[in-house]
């Protein structure tokens, strides 16, 4: 059986972005080893996200809509339904994260998703008794500061 991931788009700007050097290489790392064999979602949400971040790193349109043409043929892409926003309110109420990472979340629990890459989220932290978010940046702030 495959494990079922989600990536938040910080995880892809930084695998983009080569500003930071530790981050960049650790989101490589992540997204083209690690997590090889896995069933890897994203939301609509995230492309919008990682569109509007990669316009503010002044990458162009076209260069844009090459990188999402790659994500959307190489990734589980859920839609965020009416159902979603109602779950992602309920995340919101009982977690107390922002309500677009709440959204993020309902998503990932939707899809069965065990593992949520993110490092905007409490490290560990388990949703809904199933999704464990995990900061792949973790050891690295650890280890170097």
């Amino acid at each position: 059986m495959s494990t079922n991931v989600f990536v938040d788009t910080n995880v892809f700007i930084y695998a983009q972005i080569a500003g930071t050097e530790s981050k960049h290489s650790v989101a490589c790392d992540l997204l083209k080893k690690q997590l090889l064999n896995k069933n890897i979602f994203i939301s609509t949400q995230v492309l919008g996200e990682v569109y509007s971040a990669m316009r503010k790193y002044k990458r162009t349109h076209a260069e844009i809509t090459h990188l999402l043409n790659e994500m959307i043929q190489g990734l589980n892409i859920a839609m965020v339904s009416l159902v979603t926003v109602r779950r992602g309110l309920t995340i919101v109420e009982k977690y107390g994260y922002s309500y677009w990472d709440s959204l993020l979340l309902a998503v990932a629990v939707e899809n069965d998703c065990d593992i949520f890459y993110s490092e905007d989220m409490q490290h560990n932290h388990i949703i809904e008794g199933k999704l464990t978010i995990r900061n792949p940046f973790a050891d690295r702030i650890e280890t170097h500061g």
